[in-house]
């Protein structure tokens, strides 16, 4: 199945993943879901993501991170946005790059220097096309 938009797909997994309180989230794997993914473990966000090699494509699977005892389960992520779309992408300088609910969220930019979260772009000073929010 081709997908028009793999980074709101990927966001809409997590999402409904979240949702139903399942532990893991499997997709197919490309190189820019794995960089949002290593940002969402760095961050805090996420357990842990890993590859696995099946054939024909590699499948990125996300342990998502819960919080509380087994009914008050709640999930780390509490939103996600995607801004850039196909149709209308939206970018930044670096003096632009917005704040994500006060500082509580963080925007994911995917910038010349790689993809960044906001306040690493802000501290490098580069600006890009902002990819998602997430809180």
């Amino acid at each position: 199945m081709t997908v028009s938009d793999p980074i709101s797909d990927m966001l809409t997994r997590v999402r409904n993943v979240m949702i139903l309180g399942h532990p893991t989230v499997s997709m197919p794997s490309s190189n820019l879901k794995v960089a949002i993914a290593k940002i969402l473990k760095v961050e805090g966000f996420i357990q842990d993501y890993h590859l696995t090699q099946d054939h024909p494509q590699p499948q990125l699977v996300i342990r998502l991170k819960y919080v509380g005892e087994r009914r008050d389960r709640r999930s780390v992520i509490t939103g996600l946005q995607r801004v850039s779309k196909p149709g209308r992408r939206v970018y930044t300088r670096a003096s632009d790059i917005p704040w994500v609910r006060s500082g509580m969220g963080i925007a994911i930019l995917s910038t010349p220097k790689g993809v960044l979260t906001g306040q690493q772009a802000r501290r490098l000073g580069v600006g890009g096309e902002v990819l998602c929010y997430i809180w």
